[in-house]
């Protein structure tokens, strides 16, 4: 997904006067689109900057030809390590113009996938030479395959003394076995690399010190765009990006045809109804510049302005007498979660945009953007219900609005549900694969159990045992930070949406009660102290805490109220402790995600731009005892 600044046009694009760029003036067998697919870590984005750098993108003294990870451009993440938004690239080698997209390999980023594959015509496949194909490269690759692409396989990370590229390139041909692959798809032709030190070679045992063997591969294998028998304009609409001084901005791959600044050109909509605006500017890349062109012709991926209500899926075609293209379906979302204004005690003293307008207008501007949530207003003001395919989703937009200031509060995710046709409860199945040391095997196994997981199949490696289990995508929620914790960070997992299946009855979420404030004020160490030995505690001294705020975690299953501003009676007779100073554990810090993982159904995790608390939904106990403790069930 493309960003484009809100700042004047000099700095939104690179704008080429009346001349086209070089690059632009191909033809379409000089043309190559390809996709980079991979799971998490496996080096996928080190490899485009590679493929960028090498190519004589940047200058030798541009500040990008010496940044690391240039296509992981959003804060989160560089900071997280993985793609989240799929975003464009181009290259020129030789005389082939290559457009690029690298894609998010998280399953909750699966609607990114999705759409760009109708965009390339072939995918550089990037396998970590240990770890082999994941369950997210599966999921990437199963979309890839399905829509025809031709595959190169990149088997990364040879330099790594574990490495062991024969026996993953097996790995990889059994995937593609189990995937059904073509005759044509099976006869891949295979790539060994290391993105880091910047050499890839055709063969493990050859010698080589740059990219040029990859470049050589996609030019060679993967096709140049077919041609169109229709000698008109059409295009599918497969990303959107939104600009303050242009609107939306259509991105996809010209099927056929040319088109022109100021052209007059019309969008089928999904309903049928076609609308007929001028193109006002056309966008294409060089590098991760972008760069506005005069025209564009088939094969090429480019961005159009001038429609304000065009969607992901739609056709832009040359007149109102054309069908519209077909189109891939996506995933339904599988998680629900709420996000309401903030209506807490200390509301407004970190963020600045706290109205239930201006938090729906930001949500409404993502759905722009991110085709794979919704967001829905509820009965309740200022509530607004978001579908998304996993937490960690919407775990990134609320942290991206914190980060803009915005102070809002986000319930417990909660899995959809749907009735069968002979009414029975349906709800979401995932396939997990995890990879835990053998020691720590019993353990999860354990937890899965807990989780309504089924064991599908057990595979033991001499140093690590992965697991393949079915279990319902309610039961994972959380189930990540328990595999941290009894892996002591070493386990690894993945999970792919399976199926809709029968109910498989309640599973125990959180056994544990909270610790809640009897009066608001600031968090005292004299108080806490005797407090700690109740439980595990969230907040330090000097914190400010409200009634009904949740400051730790009881040893027992029951919440407890407890009086944390409670400070030492000051007078003037000596008590027996005098002297003897305070010992306090340090607290317990929440992420996020494990934050949004943690509460139970009847808690809000309260987020601002400075601080995570967790509180209880009624901050009043009465009305706590009142509200109904049931969860509701949350139906498509």
């Amino acid at each position: 997904m493309l960003h484009f600044c809100s700042k004047p046009c000099a700095s939104l694009t690179h704008r080429v006067s009346q001349e086209i760029l070089p690059g632009y003036t191909k033809t379409m067998d000089k043309i190559r689109n390809i996709a980079i697919i991979a799971h998490v870590d496996h080096g996928k984005t080190t490899l485009v900057d590679q493929l960028l750098k090498q190519s004589g993108t940047f200058r030798a003294n541009e500040a990008k030809a010496t940044e690391i990870c240039i296509m992981d451009s959003m804060d989160l993440e560089r900071e997280k390590g993985i793609t989240i938004k799929a975003k464009n690239a181009a290259f020129q080698w030789h005389e082939y113009h290559v457009n690029i997209v690298d894609t998010p390999g998280h399953a909750d980023f699966g609607g990114e996938v999705e759409r760009i594959m109708k965009m390339v015509d072939g995918v550089l496949l990037v396998v970590d030479a240990f770890g082999g194909p994941q369950a997210q490269t599966k999921f990437v690759l199963k979309k890839a395959l399905e829509n025809g692409l031709k595959p190169i396989v990149v088997i990364n990370k040879i330099d790594r003394d574990n490495a062991d590229p024969h026996k993953v390139l097996d790995m990889v041909f059994e995937l593609f076995l189990e995937l059904h692959a073509t005759d044509e798809q099976l006869d891949f032709p295979v790539v060994y690399a290391s993105a880091k030190q910047g050499f890839a070679k055709k063969e493990i045992d050859q010698e080589s010190t740059n990219m040029e063997p990859l470049y050589e591969a996609i030019v060679k294998y993967i096709p140049a765009p077919k041609t169109s028998d229709v000698p008109y304009f059409q295009m599918l609409v497969s990303n959107l990006d939104y600009s303050d001084y242009l609107g939306r901005i259509a991105f996809g791959r010209i099927i056929s045809g040319k088109v022109k600044m100021g052209e007059q050109v019309v969008a089928i909509h999904k309903n049928g109804q076609k609308e007929k605006k001028a193109v006002t500017a056309i966008f294409g890349h060089k590098g991760l510049q972008k760069i506005e062109l005069q025209e564009a012709s088939a094969g090429d991926i480019v961005g159009i302005c001038g429609f304000e209500d065009v969607f992901i899926g739609e056709t832009i075609t040359d007149n109102d007498t054309r069908e519209p293209l077909s189109f891939i379906d996506i995933d339904p979302p599988t998680i629900t979660m709420k996000i309401c204004i903030n209506d807490g005690p200390l509301v407004g003293k970190e963020g600045k945009l706290v109205t239930a307008r201006q938090i729906k207008e930001r949500l409404i501007r993502e759905t722009r953007t991110n085709v794979s949530i919704e967001v829905k207003e509820t009965e309740l003001a200022g509530h607004f219900q978001i579908k998304a395919r996993g937490e960690m989703q919407i775990a990134v937009i609320v942290e991206q609005m914190r980060r803009e200031g915005f102070e809002l509060l986000v319930s417990r995710p909660e899995v959809i549900y749907k009735r069968g046709e002979d009414g029975k409860l349906l709800e979401p199945i995932e396939t997990v694969y995890v990879d835990v040391p053998p020691d720590n095997l019993g353990d999860i196994l354990q937890s899965l159990a807990g989780r309504k997981a089924e064991i599908v199949n057990m595979d033991h490696k001499p140093k690590s045992v992965t697991v393949q289990a079915e279990a319902p995508t309610r039961g994972l929620i959380g189930f990540e930070t328990d595999l941290v914790n009894l892996t002591k960070g070493s386990g690894i997992m993945s999970h792919i949406f399976k199926e809709y299946a029968e109910f498989k009855g309640e599973i125990p979420t959180r056994n544990n009660g909270v610790l809640i404030p009897m009066e608001a004020g600031v968090a005292m160490a004299y108080s806490m102290e005797k407090i700690q030995e109740r439980g595990r505690l969230f907040v330090s001294p000097q914190d400010d805490v409200y009634v009904g705020m949740i400051v730790g975690e009881n040893s027992r299953a029951d919440d407890m109220p407890v009086n944390v501003c409670k400070a030492k009676t000051l007078n003037n007779m000596r008590s027996t402790g005098d002297g003897k100073g305070v010992s306090l554990s340090p607290p317990l810090k929440m992420s996020l995600e494990r934050s949004l993982e943690y509460i139970a159904p009847d808690e809000y995790v309260e987020v601002t731009p400075l601080t995570i608390r967790l509180r209880k939904k009624f901050l009043d106990a009465t009305a706590r005892k009142r509200a109904s403790s049931t969860p509701v069930i949350a139906e498509d």
